[in-house]
């Protein structure tokens, strides 16, 4: 059959050769060497990678990203100084399958490297130990589930990160350079280390469905890094349609009417200006409705971003503070709004606690994927 048909894809030296047919066969496209010297293989010039026709778009993307389906090093704890990071923390869900894709369009977007990050709590460090003679016993049991723990998390984060060369390979998703990091620690606690260590652009992260998020209230690791992190973070509930940055249209912006909102501007600027994005700026009044002083701000912002952010087309509109939700929903749904924006001030956590931040408030109750610029 014509599809059959064997072409050649490259011609090296019989080492390159060799490496690259056991490249692309470990990958699943068959690869024939041709034009070998039998009698003194490893001297022979010329030597032609050979496949199938049908395979050729494939074996193309495996070839030009070969970094990327190289065999996997041990986890890599930084890239490149001089590269940006996102980081994407991952439980191995499809909602965090799904958050993990759109990083990758992000990642490629901005030239930058993935670091997926996952955690494990040891539970045999959950219980109290006390210094009794049992005590070295309790540490070398402890230490047995952590290797046990560690050996599972790296086993399926090789098959998480083999789902991700497929989809590269099938021309699903860009091809972008990432590596791992495996590490036991309470979540939250892990993706706000790691950010300091690794400085990211962007965390993206997946959450569940609004109607699954009540269930989790208590103790969710999205919410507690969107009001703790000190780096953007980009939240994918598994409900929403996007998958790419293409996707995101329009965005909801909530104004503090502070100074502190044109740095979230510009950060949610320097992320999306490729893109011709609508903004809709709102601001949530401390009374029942807008003052006059208020809609003057907005104006006045409003008209700061046209002449500053001219690839982007801005507007406004107004929440009263009694209908929220109401007004919420409607804007999202006159304006088509795909994500929510919002400057995040740093909040002490007993006053977090008794009353939550809209940042929190927003991600526990709409399915819709929101952005938190810590300002």
């Amino acid at each position: 059959m014509e599809e059959d048909r064997l072409i050649t894809v490259a011609i090296h030296t019989y080492d390159h050769a060799v490496a690259l047919k056991n490249l692309l066969e470990r990958e699943g496209v068959a690869a024939v060497l041709h034009n070998v010297n039998l009698s003194t293989p490893v001297v022979s010039s010329g030597v032609r990678v050979r496949i199938k026709e049908s395979d050729l778009p494939q074996a193309l993307r495996i070839i030009e990203n070969s970094e990327i389906f190289a065999p996997a090093k041990d986890c890599v704890e930084s890239s490149d100084n001089s590269e940006p990071v996102i980081l994407v923390p991952v439980d191995f869900s499809d909602y965090s399958m799904k958050a993990t894709l759109m990083a990758f369009d992000v990642a490629y977007r901005h030239k930058a490297h993935i670091m997926l990050l996952h955690s494990f709590i040891n539970p045999a460090l959950s219980k109290r130990v006390q210094l009794t003679d049992s005590f070295s016993f309790e540490l070398a049991e402890s230490q047995e589930v952590e290797n046990a723990l560690m050996r599972a998390a790296r086993i399926t984060m090789d098959l998480f990160e083999t789902q991700l060369r497929q989809h590269i390979k099938n021309g699903e998703i860009p091809p972008v350079k990432f590596s791992n990091l495996i590490t036991e620690g309470v979540p939250e606690d892990v993706i706000n280390e790691t950010a300091k260590n690794l400085s990211p652009i962007l965390i993206v992260m997946g959450t569940r469905g609004a109607e699954r998020k009540e269930e989790e209230l208590i103790g969710s690791v999205t919410a507690e890094v969107l009001d703790s992190c000190k780096f953007p973070v980009f939240s994918i509930p598994e409900n929403v349609t996007l998958e790419r940055m293409a996707d995101i249209s329009h965005i909801l912006f909530f104004s503090n009417l502070e100074q502190e909102d044109l740095l979230a501007i510009e950060a949610i600027y320097r992320l999306f200006k490729h893109l011709p994005i609508e903004v809709t700026i709102v601001h949530i009044p401390g009374k029942k409705e807008l003052s006059s002083s208020d809609r003057k701000a907005i104006k006045s912002l409003v008209e700061y971003c046209r002449n500053h952010y001219q690839s982007f087309t801005f507007n406004s509109d107004e929440i009263a503070l009694g209908n929220l939700g109401d007004d919420y929903r409607r804007i999202a749904r006159e304006h088509k709004v795909n994500l929510v924006a919002l400057p995040n001030k740093k909040r002490n956590v007993f006053f977090r606690f008794f009353n939550p931040s809209l940042a929190h408030k927003l991600l526990l109750h709409a399915d819709i994927s929101m952005l938190v610029i810590p300002v």
